[in-house]
Parts: C-alpha cells; structure tokens; sequence
C-alpha cells in the first residue's frame, strides 16, 4: 500500500498540492490525471523522493523499488541494447564479479543469485523491449549519441521497463512513441505484475491498462474506480450534484440576504436578522467544477476550392537526391480527413513536407493549386516560440500589415484573450504554447492542415477541444498522430506509409490495431516461399492454436474479473459507505487479507495470460 498523506507542495509562492491524500493498494494500476499546471508531475517528484513535500508524508513498504523516468535523455557512445542491460544494476554487478571471483562458494551463491533473478534471458528480454519501442537489430547496436532526443526517451523507457520495479511510475510515456510503439507499450503494461502509476492523457491507454484514476484538480486528489471512461461519467454525474446544490445553495443565500436587508434596522426583527447574517457569513460557498473558458479551438474557414487540392503522380521524395518515398499516387481532395499511418522512420513527415511544398519531387509530377493555402504544425514550432515576447507579438509579426482587431480575433479563436494575448510565452504551459503555434499556422485560414503530432502537449480535455474543431474545420486535414481515439474521432481516410511508399489502407483503425499487434492476421511462417506445410500439419497448427487462444482467452477473463473485484474492496476500504453490501458488512482486516488474497490470484492470472500469450506468438512466428 501506498498512501499519500496530506500532502502540501508550496513552488514559487504558489501552492501546488494542498493536503492532498490518497491510498494506492499493491498491485493497484492508478491512471493519474489533471490539468496542465495541475501539478502532476510534482505529486510524481515527491513519491520518488525528488522533492520534499512542505508538510505531510509518504507511507510505503521497506524496500520497495521505485522505478521513474530521469528529465534527462541518456547520452554517450554505448549502445541502446547495452544500456537497456546497465539498467539492471544487480545482474551487471553480479556477472562481474562471478569474473573475477576465486572464492568457489561465493561464486556458487552468484550464480545461483543470477538463476534466481532470470539474468541469462536478459539479453533476449532487452532485444524484445527495445524491438517493441521501434528498434530494429541495427538501431540496437548504434550509439546512443547519434539518435535525437526522441530516441534516446525511449532508450530510457526501455531500460525502466527492463528493471522491472515494483512501483514503475510513469510520466507521459508516449509523447515520443508512434502509434505501432504506443499499442506495444499498453499490451506490456496490461502484463505487467507491479503496481503502476502512469500520468497520460492518453484515453485508450487509460481505458485499457488502468484501474483507477486519481484526479489531481485545485491541489486536491480523487480517486475514481475504473478508466477514463468511467471517471468522465462519474465527474458528470458529480458535476451536475453540484450544480444543483450550488443553485440551491445560491437561492438560500440570496433568502438570506434579502431577509438581513430588509429587517436589519427594525428593532422587532434585528435579532432575527443578526442570526441570519451569521449563518451567511458561516455558509461555506459550493464552488462549481472548475473549467478553463479559455481552452478553445476555432479553425477559420477557407474560401471554396475545386477539387482536387493536390495530385501526386509517382511522385518520389527525399533528402540530397536519395529517395525516401517513391511511387506516391495520392489524390487529396478540399473534404479530405487523413490519417498517415506507419512507424517513425518510414517517412510520414516526409510525406507532409512534400504535401506543404517544403520538399520538391525528386521524380513524377506533384500538382497543387496555386491558390491553395496550408497550414502545417511540427512540434519544432512549439520549441521554437520566442520565451521572452507575448502571443500579441507573435501574432503581430506573422499578420503584418493587419489591423489590431484582426490580430486580437485571430488569437482570441485560441482563447489568447485579455491578459493571455500579453502574457510572456515563457510562463506559458506546453498546451497554450501549442495552442499558441496553432493559432499563427492558421492566420490566413488555409485549405490544408497538416498536423503532425499535435497533442504531445494537450490535455484530455485540450484534446477533446481540439478534436470538435477539426470535425468542424472546412477545410482538409492531413493528421499524424499516436493518439488513436483522436485518429478515429477526425480521420475518415487512412494513408499506411510503409516499404518505401504510401497507400490507402482498406481497413479501419481498429482493423490497423489487430493489424500491428498481429491479431487475426494470416499465419505466415518463417520458411522459404516455396515451402509449405502438408494439410495434416497445418491443420494441427491451426488447432493447436486455438487450444492457445482459448487459453489467453481465459486468463483475460479471469484478470478482468478479478480487477474488478480488487476495484469493489478498493473502494470499500477507501469508503465504506459507497461499498457493496457484502463488502460493507466485512471488517477493514477482513477486506485487506481478502484484497491481499485477490492481488495473488491476480498474479498468478496474469502470468498464465503472459505463458498463453507467447505461446501463441511463437505459433504465428
């Protein structure tokens, strides 16, 4: 169990975290979530004891190993593979000291030591890792120091997930993943036996790996048994409770005020009126549910343009004369909602940068109006925001010759209204600079809007924001995203860029989930083409894998039932009053041995999936 324990966090002479409790049970899977500025993060420093709270404390067992991700990117000439291996401090200890040991009972106890903690399929567990995160064989055995900064995160994540921790604490795990690692890295997480805590603002990664969510708003924590989806009907259902207690509260204090007024000065009422004046000034105001009237998206609509906006014609692009993409036979049309799909590496920024005419063909023909505007937004723009000048200014520059209600429209559509239009960029939060570098892409309304990873920065509900205004721009969106709800919520057409080119993809995103995670999929061995399996065999196969398959099958059912069984004692134990009337009726040792009970029966479920799982992988291997 962790417990957080009136926690206050004071920052710059702002409070953060203000008497802030919550309790986490072993095992327990805690989606956490807020606001940008909320003070996530910060909660996350303190549990790792990388900052002191102002006052009160921590409680977790002795010896429990925290894993969390360091700010800083790993650097230097060793390899990715290797520094996934480092991060297992006790294998690498062990292995060198069973080299140089002379002692033939210590050198027993070592190797057993090493046999206990699985340490020779340790290069095998990295190189599964590492493959799952987007490195192939030969990106496994370069330097670290000739990959950027993306890269390099996600040798840190490799190395955290190797280290296997009973605590793993993770802090927007996917901002440097795309979609094919993203997926990968959820099917881990499902597997994984420890206690996570994960901040995202992911909704499927939060719908499918956790089970609570522990809301951080105004310095106060929550906790919410289930996913996202579930938080978000359980803040509905608490926000429309108080609104009506807010407006009742409202129509009392106005009673009150009214009487005080009316009766204050004649002597047969003024005590009467006194008494009421002290029950207003006693009345604790019911705040409602804070929501920022800033967060906005607003596209300007493009004039009309006939179709179609762009023609690719086998079309290659690249980089000095070397081809990344050839044979591009793309049509895009003024209506057009595309998602590119693919790997990092395969060249879907490539591909935007030839659609918003910062790349020329290399060879076939790119036809484009000339009159067609685009709007296309990289991550490099946020970074590349001037701290020290306000949006007012940014916006001022890009919309030269504008009148000074042009440029204060343009950046109220993005909720830079007021003091946010001269506010320094600088004190800005990563989502209103994104927002920011919205609003100056879309200055001239153009027909086309590339985005490439737009919500890197963005908050559920920035997403959500930024998902109704994509559905009710005009014009035609270009999107590169690992966010898969927003892919599907904003996409109607799916491009795959993969083998050197780009093609409409037939399927579904849901169809391209089951497709990268190798679900329903032909089996295709690893033979010669001209090899094939006699009918008998394969008919034992496919048998063979179904027995598999009804396996997994089994043990994700008796995981979801089990979770849902910790989530009702979680629940109980956290408050007893909402608990179920079987669970209400036990004692607080009863519902923890029984908790505790359910957490082994959980473990022993999940590593029965895991079994399962790779025995069917190998199948289809």
């Amino acid at each position: 169990m962790i417990t957080i324990n009136n926690i206050t966090v004071r920052l710059g002479g702002r409070t953060i975290l203000d008497r802030a409790s919550a309790a986490i049970p072993p095992g327990g899977r805690v989606g956490l979530i807020g606001r940008n500025g909320a003070g996530k993060s910060t909660l996350m420093k303190v549990l790792v004891g990388q900052l002191d709270p102002d006052e009160g404390s921590i409680e977790m067992p002795r010896r429990t190993k925290l894993g969390y991700i360091a700010q800083e990117a790993p650097n230097g000439t060793i390899t990715p593979f290797d520094a996934v291996l480092s991060a297992d401090v006790e294998r690498a200890q062990l292995l060198d000291e069973a080299e140089h040991c002379t002692d033939p009972d210590r050198l027993g106890d070592i190797h057993e030591r090493l046999l206990a903690i699985d340490a020779y399929t340790a290069p095998s567990r990295a190189a599964i890792i590492l493959t799952g995160l987007g490195f192939d064989e030969d990106m496994q055995a370069r330097p670290l120091d000739s990959f950027s900064g993306g890269w390099k995160m996600r040798v840190a994540l490799a190395a955290l997930l190797f280290s296997a921790p009973d605590v793993l604490l993770l802090d927007e795990p996917s901002n440097h993943l795309d979609l094919e690692s993203t997926l990968w890295l959820e099917n881990f997480l499902k597997a994984y036996p420890g206690t996570l805590i994960i901040i995202s603002h992911e909704r499927d990664l939060l719908n499918n790996v956790v089970d609570t969510i522990v809301h951080l708003q105004a310095g106060k924590l929550t906790l919410y048994p289930g996913g996202y989806d579930a938080f978000e009907t359980q803040r509905a259902e608490r926000a429309a409770q108080l609104a009506a207690a807010k407006a009742s509260q409202d129509a009392q204090r106005a009673r009150l005020q009214d009487y005080v007024a009316r009766n204050s000065a004649r002597a047969s009422t003024a005590k009467q009126a006194q008494s009421r004046a002290k029950m207003l000034a006693k009345m604790q105001p019911i705040a409602a549910l804070m929501e920022d009237p800033s967060l906005s998206f607003d596209f300007p609509s493009p004039d009309e343009m006939r179709p179609p906006l762009i023609t690719l014609d086998l079309a290659a692009v690249g980089y000095g004369g070397k081809p990344i993409l050839q044979r591009l036979n793309l049509r895009i049309d003024p209506d057009d909602r595309i998602a590119l799909l693919g790997r990092n590496g395969n060249g879907k920024t490539t591909l935007a940068r030839l659609l918003a005419a910062q790349l020329s063909p290399l060879d076939g023909q790119m036809q484009a109006s000339g009159r067609m505007r685009v709007g296309y937004f990289t991550q490099y723009q946020v970074e590349e925001l001037a701290s020290d000048d306000t949006p007012l200014e940014h916006m001022t520059r890009a919309m030269k010759g504008m009148t000074p209600g042009a440029v204060r429209a343009q950046l109220g559509r993005f909720g830079f209204s007021g003091n946010r239009a001269t506010t320094k960029v600088g004190q800005l939060s990563g989502g209103e600079r994104a927002r920011l570098a919205l609003a100056l892409i879309t200055r001239d309304a153009p027909h086309l809007l590339i985005l490439d990873e737009p919500t890197n920065h963005l908050d559920v509900d920035a997403r959500e924001a930024l998902v109704q205004a994509l559905n009710d721009f005009d014009g035609a969106v270009i999107l590169i995203s690992h966010d898969r709800h927003m892919v599907e919520l904003t996409a109607d057409r799916l491009v795959l860029v993969d083998n050197g080119t780009a093609v409409d993809y037939s399927g579904s995103i849901e169809d391209y989930i089951d497709f990268v995670l190798g679900r329903n999929q032909p089996k295709t061995g690893s033979r010669p083409k001209g090899e094939k399996k006699d009918r008998k065999a394969a008919a034992q196969a496919r048998e063979q894998a179904k027995q598999i398959g009804k396996e997994v099958s089994d043990a994700e059912a008796a995981i979801a039932r089990l979770q849902a069984q910790a989530t009702s004692i979680d629940l109980a134990m956290a408050d007893p009053a909402a608990a179920e009337p079987a669970l209400r009726a036990l004692t607080m040792g009863e519902l923890a041995r029984r908790r505790a009970q359910i957490a082994e029966e959980l473990e022993q479920a999940e590593l029965r999936w895991m079994a399962a799982s790779e025995r069917l992988e190998g199948q289809t291997a």
